[in-house]
């Protein structure tokens, strides 16, 4: 097949070269997603208070529609890169055909479910008389467009997945642009206010999503998505699926910790919970480019898990490891050191800034675990290797963390939820390290002993 001169050789040799290339544009363009959100809220807090907690009170809601999408995009990923590795090019074209074909109905049933209970998902949130209107009308219109949506998140996904992680960047770039300049278009000339945050969010959509047809339909890349591609048979879903469901369930739970952190603080007076949430900020940005370094570069353990190159797979997963631990130790050590002034960018109330900067500190003692849980997550993913996967994964957001917070803070007071963080930190990075060192000894013994052990741990 002809290659795209953007596309990026899986097999390259020079891997720490080929990592950070795939890895950086990833980084870029997650930020530029997230950072989409917040220049939606800058205009729409010209609006006054009530229109920016109605935006802030869909936060639920979006994590869910994102968990979809980022649960069938990583189990396409995974499955696409393995096919690669392995020279079965149309298997891995009718993997990301089928995840397409499957996303589009999910996205629609979501769509419709949401929309008749609009009205009381925001009653059960909390929202007062005077936020739902606004809520419901930025949600509703907002949600016409997920189906748009969530084809964009599992079409960048197969697109890193072939490496072309550039092309995903420039898009999500041309849409966040696209979204900041129709926003005070929409919001302030055509007086359309929270529902015209929402119509520019949506024209953004549909200019990325264009991108991605024209991709696709001008054979851009390795992947051909077609009609004939399609197919529903089972042990292709399951494996689409398997890999993807602790993705979905991992950030419906962050939602969910969040909610917890601030119900647990919440005893302890405002001031705490303006604390608690600077910390949580700061530690969302820290995760921020891990998390897509990884993403980024999950392809060339995927493809390398493939070719049963394990040598190469033991390589790529150690690069991955010193680059991603050194960034989270970093930036663990940074926020430490400066906790003070960061936290003063937040709030200039003295009170907010201690109890911020003792939170801040506590929150971030173990962070540098944090590269190695998420190397180890995505290489689990790139393996295929779902319920190890949902182990690692669900440690952090979930058995871990939940029970803490419920039960520390009652038992210890504020430092009880200071603990809860920290120590369900570092347990779901022990839990890393000692998967992470069983899959190597496995991979070592593969290569010590190929005929014997390469079908054991590929399966």
């Amino acid at each position: 097949m002809p290659r795209n001169k953007q596309h990026t050789d899986l097999s390259d040799p020079n891997l720490s070269s080929l990592i950070l290339r795939l890895g950086i544009p990833s980084i870029i363009g997650l930020s530029i997603n997230a950072f989409q959100q917040v220049v939606n809220l800058i205009f729409v807090g010209a609006l006054g208070v009530q229109a920016m907690a109605a935006v802030s009170m869909t936060l639920p809601i979006v994590v869910l529609l994102t968990a979809a999408g980022q649960g069938i995009g990583l189990g396409t990923a995974s499955f696409i890169s393995r096919h690669f590795g392995a020279g079965d090019n149309l298997e891995a074209s009718r993997g990301a055909s089928t995840a397409l074909a499957l996303a589009a109905p999910i996205g629609i049933i979501l769509t419709v479910a949401l929309l008749l209970n609009l009205r009381g998902i925001f009653a059960t949130l909390g929202a007062s008389p005077s936020i739902t209107p606004l809520a419901l009308d930025y949600a509703g219109t907002l949600l016409f467009g997920y189906t748009v949506m969530l084809l964009n998140m599992v079409n960048g996904f197969i697109v890193r997945a072939e490496g072309n992680t550039r092309f995903s960047m420039w898009t999500m770039m041309t849409a966040f642009t696209l979204n900041a300049v129709l926003d005070p278009v929409f919001i302030f000339l055509l007086d359309l206010g929270v529902r015209g945050a929402a119509l520019a969010t949506l024209v953004s959509q549909i200019a990325a999503i264009s991108l991605y047809i024209a991709y696709f339909t001008n054979a851009r890349g390795i992947v051909r998505v077609r009609a004939s591609h399609i197919s529903v048979r089972a042990d292709r879903i399951r494996q689409l699926a398997f890999i993807g469901a602790p993705a979905s369930i991992t950030s419906i739970l962050s939602a969910v910790d969040s909610m917890l952190l601030y119900r647990a603080a919440a005893p302890f007076g405002d001031d705490s919970i303006a604390a608690v949430g600077i910390a949580v900020r700061l530690l969302t940005i820290g995760a921020l480019p891990v998390t897509g370094f990884c993403i980024g570069s999950q392809a060339v353990l995927g493809f390398g898990w493939g070719a049963r190159d394990f040598a190469r797979v033991l390589k790529a997963a150690k690069l991955m490891l010193s680059m991603t631990v050194a960034l989270s130790v970093a930036y663990s050590a940074a926020i430490m050191i400066f906790a003070r002034p960061l936290v003063g960018l937040f709030s200039d109330s003295e009170n907010v800034t201690k109890i911020a900067v003792s939170t801040c500190i506590v929150f971030h003692l173990f962070f540098g675990l944090f590269g190695i849980q998420s190397v180890v997550t995505t290489m689990l993913q790139s393996f295929g290797r779902a319920r190890l996967s949902a182990v690692v994964s669900l440690a952090r957001q979930g058995y871990l963390f939940i029970p803490a917070v419920l039960l520390f803070p009652l038992m210890w007071g504020f430092n009880g939820l200071l603990a809860s963080q920290a120590i369900a930190e570092l347990g779901t990075g022990m839990i890393a390290l000692f998967v992470m060192f069983h899959q190597f000894a496995q991979i070592g013994r593969a290569l010590r002993h190929p005929a014997s052990k390469a079908i054991e741990i590929a399966g």
